[in-house]
């Protein structure tokens, strides 16, 4: 039996700043304007910052930062839409941002954890992954 349904996602009115903080923040590492140098990136992730990616594996903080810095060495097109937003308070300065990322055609749900730290925002941890049997939008 197959099961296909989007989630629901209710919205409290309170978070709706910091919503809108985290939509400009998201895909994590694919908005130039939040910087595109490792020392950018560095910032916006903590020192004990971790993802999955869509393939299940694991990355580390210097993994991923190592993927980026040679990413960003040449131009190149990134093409993304992104839609399904929902944002939950986990605690202090914590938050859960949920979201559905189609890229080039591959569609993945994407979730990371940020935290708000002194004047910024830093991600904790990152996953994304492959919705299966669906077509791109």
């Amino acid at each position: 039996m197959t099961y296909i349904r989007e989630p629901v996602t209710l919205h409290d009115p309170a978070l709706a700043g910091v919503l809108r903080d985290l939509i400009a923040r998201e895909p994590i590492f694919h908005r130039p304007e939040s910087g595109t140098t490792r020392a950018d990136f560095e910032r916006m992730i903590a020192d004990d910052y971790w993802e999955v990616g869509a393939s299940g594996r694991s990355y580390d903080r210097t993994f991923v930062l190592d993927v980026l810095e040679q990413r960003h060495r040449m131009p190149h097109e990134d093409a993304w839409e992104t839609s399904g937003f929902h944002c939950r308070a986990l605690g202090a300065d914590t938050y859960l941002l949920t979201y559905t990322l189609n890229q080039r055609g591959r569609k993945t749900r994407r979730m990371t954890l940020w935290q708000r730290v002194q004047d910024r925002w830093q991600a904790i941890y990152h996953q994304g992954t492959v919705v299966e049997g669906e077509a791109a939008a």
